[in-house]
């Protein structure tokens, strides 16, 4: 079966996850997949099949014989989408033999323009996949999913010689939980490598250190016609706030090693106003000033307020994996060659967000990023080729043969 046959299967089925949750997984939809998922690895042969209390599915193949030296390699991917657009009532469209003009989608006038997105042209002749335009598609990561999946089988129905190979499908990555129950030691892997980026060849082994912020404003509310002196409007207060960041340090107008402060939700009223913010910065350095300065600004707006109260809480959610790459660099060398090996041209690039890996490198699993084939994601513009999922899992099977004695 190929890659593609697979990801509309999963497409079809809703996990997306939501932030501010208790439970594990954030959301009950997820175990859908993951039941979906452990019955065709059980169909498929692979060893111990099976998903923990977290959700987490997990399976193993043995090492075959003569490669039982070889270094046991992970393969993960994650099975939510992202709650910054509905992945629920999924309807794959295939675009066949695509043309290579601008992609209408079927629902909400929505178009995917060749002007806005110029890596269209090099899907010309391809069947490129997407929504029909009122949903996300969910290659991110349904689409590494299935490439995982496809690579299994490859590997046992063709006979192909590997070391141990172990794979796992998360659940709430999306909202930067997908490690938090994770067992490296019982997962089995020295090395590992997520299926969880863009372009089929990009190759990921920077990523941003990363942070939220939560601002709380408390303000002063009484009837505007006598609140001369008085009034504190939260909201104004929240405004204030954003204005004293730096105005090109949004990610509108950020790319590369370039990092950001992000609103990505303001709220409230008069009385009360909540304000989210996530930073990131590649440097380290230029990290912790990043997150200094948004103390010195929540200091500046509390001063100013004396009345008001201005609440700032940081949290760091995940730091550049680089950190913990530079002595496992064989991981990426043996990734561009086994793109080179599968005739696509390597990519290696820094991530503008992050993935499980960068977590997982730190708790002791080396885990570079490959990509998937999938574009625009997190969005109704979402989209993906099926011989870009083809050659994603040439490049998997690639790599498993560089690490064979």
């Amino acid at each position: 079966m190929r890659a593609y046959e697979r990801f509309l299967k999963y497409a079809k089925i809703h996990t997306t996850s939501a932030e501010e949750r208790e439970t594990t997984p954030s959301t009950p939809c997820q175990w859908d997949l993951a039941k979906v998922l452990v019955d065709e690895l059980k169909d498929l042969g692979m060893e111990n099949p099976g998903v923990d209390d977290n959700c987490i599915v997990t399976a193993w193949l043995s090492a075959t014989p003569g490669c039982e030296n070889a270094p046991a390699l992970g393969f993960l991917a994650h099975m939510d989408t992202a709650p910054a657009f509905s992945g629920e009532n999924v309807h794959p469209v295939l675009h066949e033999n695509y043309d290579g003009g601008d992609i209408p989608l079927p629902r909400e006038g929505r178009v995917i323009r060749c002007a806005e997105f110029p890596f269209l042209a090099g899907l010309k002749g391809k069947t490129v996949i997407t929504a029909d335009g009122s949903t996300l598609l969910g290659a991110d990561d349904k689409a590494g999913v299935a490439e995982i999946m496809t690579l299994c089988e490859r590997l046992i129905q063709e006979g192909l010689p590997h070391g141990r190979i172990c794979v796992a499908f998360t659940p709430d990555e999306e909202i930067g939980e997908g490690p938090d129950h994770f067992d490296v030691a019982a997962f089995g892997a020295k090395y590992a490598y997520t299926v969880d980026g863009g372009a089929a060849g990009s190759i990921e082994y920077e990523n941003f250190n990363a942070a939220s912020a939560r601002v709380d404003i408390t303000g002063v509310s009484v009837h505007p016609g006598s609140a001369k002196g008085i009034m504190e409007n939260a909201l104004l207060i929240a405004q204030q706030l954003n204005s004293l960041l730096p105005p090109d340090a949004i990610p509108a107008k950020t790319d590369g090693y370039e990092g950001f402060f992000h609103l990505d939700r303001l709220e409230g009223d008069v009385a009360f106003a909540r304000m989210d913010y996530i930073i990131r910065y590649h440097d380290r350095a230029k990290f912790e000033e990043k997150k200094a300065l948004m103390e010195q600004v929540a200091a500046k707006v509390r001063a100013a307020h004396p009345t008001a109260r201005v609440e700032l809480t940081i949290q760091d959610s995940y730091y550049n994996m680089k950190e913990q790459l530079e002595d496992c660099m064989h991981l990426v060398d043996n990734a561009k060659k086994a793109a080179e090996m599968a005739g696509v041209q390597p990519q290696v690039e820094p991530i503008r967000g992050g993935t499980d890996g960068a977590r997982l490198s730190y708790m002791g699993l080396p885990c570079p990023n490959l990509g998937t084939g999938g574009y625009n994601f997190h969005g109704p513009l979402e989209c993906v080729a099926a011989e870009d999922m083809d050659k994603v899992v040439d490049i998997l099977c690639h790599i498993v043969s560089l690490y064979r004695p």
